[in-house]
């Protein structure tokens, strides 16, 4: 692990004390579970935008077989 310092606001500071109370948690194991929940978050958002920014992107070439023809010829009848 690295050590890291960070500045809380007072309100930040007293929220994470209270959770520090209610869970019996270490603070920094509290801001670890944190930053950890919000990084799996941007990734889930950052994969969706790559999706979303994929889909579609082959719909005007006209150089591609026609794939719903290969499939069906590939299906067990």
């Amino acid at each position: 692990m690295v050590r890291t310092q960070i500045y809380l606001t007072e309100q930040e500071r007293s929220g994470l004390l209270s959770l520090v109370e209610l869970t019996g948690m270490k603070q920094s194991e509290l801001i670890r579970e944190a930053v950890d929940l919000f990084l799996s978050q941007f990734d889930e958002t950052r994969r969706k935008a790559v999706f979303s920014e994929a889909a579609g992107m082959w719909k005007d070439r006209d150089d591609l077989p026609d794939f719903r023809v290969i499939r069906e010829s590939l299906d067990r009848r």
